[in-house]
């Protein structure tokens, strides 16, 4: 057994809750630059023909967009809207994942055997349920992402003035931009990640190839990621654009689509797949396997404090 060892009380819903936060706040401190990345080459010629876009791209690949954030405008902005981030995930991990084996029994009925459409009804649910908690902070987050530290551009100066200024130019609505793609996303994410996750564990565990530690976390969790990017980049791209784009630009998620697709193509949807993929992948395995230790040490300390001798 590699970490700590499974408890025989099986986790309380309250330390899932708190352990996934945990889990996805650390996760996200390790990957933020990746995610960044993601957002500035999502944005990246959103205001441009296909062919002008990519004459005059600025970014060019993970590594390119990294190395073009540093040197033009600091290591610190590989890390704009980090608090925004963490702010997010708190709220938004703890109900989206710290609730989805709560309400997959709720599905089931209590059952130990769960179909995949009560996993994935389950994913839907805290997924969507996850948006209604954590809108604005994911809006602050991508707008700090999106914007440029060099040139005196900068749209907000802290985290605080982005809420107070999206509020006060935009109206309480303004919070809320996007918050029906956003629903689409993490319905999709959260089925794609959480069940996909659950299914090769299971699928690992049932077939003795793995046990359940470590390696067999990671390579669920792995699966998962790369699973999750393939599903969920299109709607992912247009979230990004459409929470980013000033008052106005577009009508609905769904014109910002429309317009994307005629002015730069079917791959624009697509853009910053490496990133997302990388940031996902990555995300996952420290989230999940951070997660499961979350949940063991804090078992092993709850049966060692209510059992002393």
């Amino acid at each position: 057994m590699v970490g700590f060892k499974a408890t025989d009380v099986p986790p309380t819903a309250t330390v899932k809750f708190l352990g996934a936060g945990t889990a996805a706040c650390i996760a996200d401190l390790i990957t933020f630059p990746l995610d960044t990345a993601k957002v500035r080459l999502q944005i990246q010629g959103e205001s441009q023909g296909p062919v002008h876009a990519t004459a005059s791209a600025q970014y060019r690949g993970v590594l390119g967009t990294i190395l073009t954030m540093v040197r033009t405008e600091g290591p610190r902005s590989l890390y704009n809207g980090l608090v925004a981030g963490l702010q997010r995930q708190m709220s938004f991990a703890s109900v989206r994942i710290g609730l989805y084996d709560s309400v997959k029994q709720f599905y089931t009925k209590g059952s130990e055997h769960a179909s995949i459409g009560s996993r994935l009804l389950a994913g839907s649910t805290t997924g969507a349920l996850a948006v209604a908690v954590a809108q604005p902070t994911d809006v602050v987050k991508v707008r700090f992402q999106a914007q440029a530290r060099a040139g005196g551009g900068r749209r907000y100066q802290s985290t605080v003035d982005a809420y107070k200024t999206i509020a006060r130019e935009e109206g309480f609505r303004g919070l809320w931009k996007g918050t029906s793609p956003n629903v689409a996303r993490n319905a999709i994410v959260n089925c794609a990640e959480l069940v996909t996750y659950d299914l090769i564990k299971d699928t690992l565990l049932k077939a003795s190839l793995m046990t359940d530690d470590l390696p067999c976390h990671f390579t669920s969790a792995f699966g998962a990621g790369f699973c999750t990017t393939v599903i969920a980049s299109p709607v992912d791209v247009v979230k990004t654009r459409y929470m980013n784009s000033a008052l106005g630009q577009y009508s609905s998620a769904g014109r910002c689509a429309l317009t994307m697709l005629q002015k730069e193509g079917p791959r624009a949807f697509y853009k910053g797949f490496m990133p997302s993929f990388l940031r996902l992948g990555s995300w996952n395995v420290v989230m999940f396997v951070t997660y499961e230790q979350l949940k063991r040490a804090l078992m092993a300390a709850c049966t060692s404090r209510e059992a002393p001798f």
